[in-house]
């Protein structure tokens, strides 16, 4: 385990690493596509040229026009405040990492942008980590300090399991927000099946799905008889890489699990946010943005 400044140093330094990208490739367009739960009343004020006269209120009407002859209308505001959820799978499948960084660590790289656009925009962020059980929930709220102790659960919490119920974490999130919230949901997706309260997660909150990838996971290096160890179950199997079959039926079922996975991420109406660790995670970033503003019929 890393000692305290050597922790504060990693935060800090993913701090600043994240911000400038913050700034430059996201300015204005978080505001704009994730909006707030509704319209707040403001105030009355007399009607003008160019109001809808449906916002007329009548009864003030009624009670001045008498007076002053004027109409009058309620002006609204947009209700801004939301509730960002950052939802991390930290079972042992997440500690891989075959380049210069594990799942894990992709993870709170891109939380950490997510957070810091948050409370840039004075929004709430709160956090639960999942392995085959709920490990930590932390409630939104808002501030810099809160947005760096998200990260550093992200980085360094233990988890006390290895294995995966992504099912079970969605259900626990659904009882703890009462109001609908931005979840972002990081994970492999490597847990039984979920699709049920995927769908009703999507159905409550606007929640985006964000699968972690290691290219070692999509195909074997012909390197000859090697024991792998599943990283949940610490089940040991020797597998045959200099045979091309095995290795055939392998990227086979890679292939055949993510298109399971994308298959359910459409069903449930659920935005996808590609990661993986061999590549820059800001392209993919910023592709899901601007396809967000596309389909909110909002200019670039």
């Amino acid at each position: 385990m890393e000692d305290t400044k050597e922790i504060l140093r990693r935060i800090r330094r993913l701090e600043l690493r994240t911000r400038a990208r913050v700034e430059a490739a996201f300015s204005g367009q978080y505001r704009s596509i994730f909006k707030g739960r509704g319209m707040n009343f403001e105030e009355v004020r007399e009607y003008q040229p160019g109001d809808e006269v449906r916002s007329i209120e009548w009864n003030v009407t009624a009670r001045l026009g008498e007076v002053r002859g004027e109409a009058y209308v309620k002006k609204f505001t947009e209700e801004r405040e939301l509730s960002v959820m950052l939802v991390v799978d930290i079972s042992g499948s997440g500690d891989f990492g075959s380049v210069d960084r594990s799942k894990r660590e992709l993870a709170a790289e891109v939380a950490c942008v997510l957070a810091f656009s948050a409370i840039r925009n004075n929004d709430r962020v709160g956090l639960l980590l999942f392995s085959d059980h709920v490990e930590l929930y932390v409630p939104p709220r808002r501030g810099r300090r809160h947005a760096l102790r998200i990260i550093r659960e992200i980085l360094f919490f233990e988890a006390k399991a290895r294995g995966t119920d992504l099912s079970g974490a969605l259900e626990r999130l659904n009882r703890l927000l009462h109001r609908r919230s931005v979840v972002f949901l990081f994970s492999d997706f490597q847990s039984p099946a979920f699709g049920r309260q995927l769908s009703l997660t999507a159905r409550r909150h606007d929640l985006v799905a964000l699968p972690l990838v290691d290219p070692r996971e999509e195909t074997l290096p012909n390197i000859g008889t090697v024991r792998l160890e599943d990283a949940e179950t610490g089940e040991l199997l020797e597998v045959a890489t200099s045979d091309l079959s095995v290795r055939k039926a392998f990227e086979s079922a890679v292939r055949a699990r993510a298109e399971a996975l994308g298959s359910e991420l459409r069903k449930a109406g659920v935005d996808r946010v590609a990661l993986r660790t061999d590549k820059d995670w800001l392209p993919a970033l910023q592709t899901f943005f601007r396809n967000r503003e596309r389909r909110a019929g909002i200019s670039v």
